[in-house]
């Protein structure tokens, strides 16, 4: 016979699993774990067994149970058993289940009463069951026996609180009526994990080998040493029954026949028993799956309102409809003309925060990269000089000219501005692939249809390529503007009387003095690794030196370089390396930083690299010249002039400075402005794409959907479907199961009071301390009166010191009377006889000499 209540629950789970399972997720509930303890021989094995409803657990007098069993209960369409130590091997019958745990036991602790703290691991699978993980623990015990270790009590009290710390498991504290109550070891280590008493629960067994004339009516009311959930009691199946082979049927009929007879416990017997046990423990279980239900339904309804916008578009949804068809067709082309021209401007809805994209990316070709390649095909000035006096030579001719010959200017600033050619295309090709990058993320909205997608992708990129064409020219046309007349009339122009009077220095072009040109993170990337390693500082650029700082506090400076003869080189990237790695060097041999000819400087990526040249570029520090160029330059060492062509040189260098600077500024402002009129600001997406894709193919096969959007449309209905119907289902088990409201809190002190101070088990009879016996002539005729709730003071007048709470077997004899009154009896309300008027508080006594001798029985107890 298995657990009918439990066996209620399983829809109840089966339907929240299934309603997760149909929108791909799991339903993790975590059903609390079960753990049962107490004392040896206490009944925990049939208390367990009895829950379960298998007769499967070893069984028999002294301690059995010795190592722990996690019992795990696997709701399943056929009945078996595993264990975790032979998962090859399935048991059908419960009895060699039994043998299985008798023998693993003995195989670890051996068979003279040792003891382990490895767990047993079985699964039972079965129809009747929830997934639910049940725990048998070893009883308490004070005395070593056999080869248990001396400290076994200890041992044992660890292992339990192991397994009863978990803020999910309910404790069932098992205590038989035949032991003192107070000093239960089950009720003492379940109240230091669970001080609140939320999740304990007590049991009381063997109820039916209690004396004749004694009850433990008083402890089942939760009157005399009350727990916040009560107790429960039950009569399992004697050592008699087991071996007799009783099945539990039979066993929890003769349970309610024993509850229904008995006169103290029948007007309770409907919350007493196992099947009272069960229903408890289910209704905590039903508790937690409905305390789990809130947060099953915010996962749920969070899920349904993502979906609902595009749900809301499926719900009529018709793939064939033509005019559907034009519909979305008119909105993609136009929504991919928004978002073209939202990556460009840079009001993206969707703002990307780890790289620069789109128009940033256009925004630093413009101000960094391209000024950049200005600078870096900036002339050398031993070139450059060498060339003007060629330049004057021939001109001159055969004669030696007195004056600065114009046409010397002239070839020179032509040929520099042909120069100007090369960085200005690679301007627009890096302008072009940028480009390409923002359509391609433009047209990922188009993917639901992917000739449609196609086709756009090729129109658009085929109209950005023909664009590149005439931007080309037309900044081709810009240059050769500027080389067909030299306007030496330009207010910016310094002219011959200034050029004559300019300093040499003029080619370490500085910014103003102190003006910080850019601060960033580098890595010096060269220092040895017992000086320390490489390390990131943050560096500043300003126009005279270069400075690093601990951190961008810029509070404690680390070096300070002055930017006099140094240039740039590259240097090839580390074989282990991911960074991207440029040198600075000095010119004149000398070391950069400490013992360093150069310092290696590191960034995240090659962009990172460029833009820190471009800075040092404005800051006047150049990169190295080729070897081949170094050789020419050689070369000019062994050209000479003289005094009068010197300074006519110098006159043109200086003109040529001038101009070749209006020059470099027009052309940098004119090329954005360029790119930007003929291949951007067009408006060719928003009035002729959309005709050009008419005209490339017919409507219904560019609005052709994709399988996997037919797949992800059908999956978002479905999804959505089966989260309303999940929903549907926790309103249904909401509605449908009870809650039962956790028990007000009570006063338990008497379980730290008893662990405090209590006697030992020898200088007292077990049952010093269980409820009063009451003798029929006190109880009246009929049997389990109402309980008359009575004032302190009447409680105590009733009680006297010596009085037992529930007598045991040894409370027979008369001597007991000789032990002194235990500290633990609590002045709390217990039943008056009849013939007490409730209230009114009586002088008797402490000790009435009387009471002893009419609740004893005649006889002595065989269990002295």
């Amino acid at each position: 016979m298995g657990n009918r209540g439990m066996e209620e629950l399983i829809p109840l789970v089966n339907k929240l699993q299934d309603a997760f399972s149909s929108i791909g997720q799991s339903c993790h509930l975590d059903l609390p774990q079960i753990a049962v303890v107490g004392g040896q021989s206490a009944g925990k094995s049939s208390v367990l067994e009895n829950f379960v409803g298998r007769d499967f657990l070893p069984r028999g007098s002294g301690i059995v149970t010795r190592r722990p069993l996690i019992l795990q209960l696997i709701f399943s369409k056929t009945e078996h058993a595993e264990f975790l130590h032979c998962k090859s091997k399935k048991f059908t019958d419960f009895d060699e289940v039994r043998q299985e745990i008798e023998a693993e036991t003995d195989r670890v602790t051996g068979t003279n009463k040792g003891i382990s703290p490895v767990p047993i691991n079985l699964r039972v699978y079965s129809p009747h069951v929830l997934n639910l993980t049940l725990i048998d623990l070893p009883g308490i015990t004070k005395v070593p026996v056999g080869d248990q270790p001396p400290d076994i009590e200890y041992q044992i009290k660890d292992m339990i609180l192991q397994f009863i710390s978990r803020e999910s498991s309910l404790i069932l504290a098992v205590t038989p009526a035949n032991m003192d109550l107070a000093n239960s070891d089950a009720l003492k280590l379940a109240k230091e994990v669970d001080p609140q008493g939320l999740r304990t629960i007590g049991v009381i067994t063997k109820l039916d080998l209690m004396d004749e004339g004694t009850d433990a009516r008083d402890v089942l009311e939760n009157k005399l040493l009350p727990l916040r959930r009560g107790y429960i009691g039950v009569v399992n199946r004697s050592q008699k029954d087991i071996e007799g082979k009783k099945d539990i049927r039979a066993a929890l009929a003769a349970e309610r026949k024993f509850f229904l007879s008995h006169p103290a416990y029948r007007h309770m017997a409907d919350r007493m028993g196992t099947p009272h046990l069960q229903k408890t423990l289910n209704q905590q279980l039903t508790n937690h799956i409905r305390e789990s239900l809130p947060a099953l339904r915010s996962k749920l309804q969070s899920q349904l309102l993502s979906l609902e916008k595009e749900v809301e578009e499926y719900k009529n949804f018709r793939p064939d409809d033509p005019t559907r068809k034009t519909k979305a067709l008119l909105q993609m082309v136009q929504q991919f003309g928004v978002d073209f021209e939202k990556r460009i401007e840079g009001s993206g809805d969707q703002v990307d925060t780890l790289e620069l994209s789109g128009g940033a990316r256009i925004n630093r070709i413009f101000h960094e990269r391209f000024p950049f390649e200005l600078v870096k095909m900036e002339f050398d000035e031993k070139d450059l000089r060498r060339e003007i006096s060629y330049a004057i030579k021939n001109i001159h001719g055969v004669r030696t000219g007195l004056f600065t010959p114009d046409m010397a200017f002239e070839a020179i600033v032509k040929k520099q501005i042909v120069k100007l050619k090369e960085p200005s295309l690679k301007c627009v090709d890096l302008v072009v692939s940028e480009l390409a990058t923002v359509i391609k993320k433009c047209a990922e909205k188009l993917s639901s249809y992917p000739r449609l997608r196609e086709e756009t992708e090729r129109i658009v990129t085929t109209y950005i390529r023909e664009r590149e064409g005439r931007t080309k020219d037309q900044i081709l046309l810009l240059i050769d503007i500027e080389q067909s007349y030299i306007n030496t009339n330009h207010e910016d122009f310094i002219g011959f009387a200034n050029a004559q009077q300019r300093s040499t220095q003029l080619n370490k072009k500085r910014a103003i003095p102190n003006q910080v040109i850019r601060r960033g993170w580098l890595t010096i990337n060269n220092i040895s690794l017992m000086k320390g390693g490489s390390k990131e500082y943050w560096f500043v650029l300003t126009a005279e030196s270069l400075s690093w700082y601990k951190d961008e506090e810029e509070k404690e400076k680390k070096y300070m370089l002055p930017l006099d003869n140094l240039k740039i080189r590259d240097v090839e990237k580390g074989f282990m390396s991911n960074k991207h790695v440029f040198a600075i060097f000095n010119t004149e041999q000398r070391n950069v930083y400490k013992d360093l000819r150069q310092i290696e400087l590191a960034c995240d990526s090659q962009e990172d690299v460029d833009s820190w040249k471009a800075s040092f570029l404005r800051a006047g520090v150049y990169p190295e010249k080729d070897q081949a160029e170094n050789e020419d330059g050689a070369q000019e060492n062994t050209f000479s002039m003289d005094p009068q062509l010197e300074r006519q040189v110098e006159t043109i260098r200086n003109l040529v400075d001038s101009y070749v600077a209006i020059i470099n500024k027009s052309i940098r402002d004119l090329m954005p402005k360029t790119i930007m009129h003929l291949m951007i600001n067009n408006a060719f997406i928003h009035h002729e794409l959309l005709a050009y894709l008419y005209s490339s193919a017919d409507q219904s096969s560019l609005m052709e959907e994709s399988a996997d959007q037919a797949q992800r449309r059908d999956d978002m209905l479905r999804m959505y479907h089966a989260l309303k119907e999940a929903l549907n289902i926790i309103g249904d088990i909401s509605t449908s199961t009870v809650s039962t409201p956790v028990p007000p809190p009570v006063d338990d002190t008497w379980l730290q009071s008893a662990s405090s101070h209590s006697p030992t088990p020898q200088r007292r009879p077990v049952s010093s301390i269980h409820p009063p016996g009451r003798p029929p002539a006190v109880r009246g005729p009929t049997p389990g009166p109402p309980l008359i709730p009575v004032p302190v003071g009447a409680a105590a007048s009733f009680s006297a010191p010596p009085i037992p709470s529930r007598p045991g077997p040894q409370s027979v004899f008369a001597n007991s009377d000789l032990f002194p009154a235990p500290p633990q009896i609590p002045s709390r309300p217990v039943r008056i006889p009849p013939g007490i008027p409730p209230g009114v508080p009586s002088r008797r006594p402490p000790a009435a000499p009387s009471r002893p001798t009419i609740i004893r029985p005649a006889e002595p107890s065989l269990l002295d």
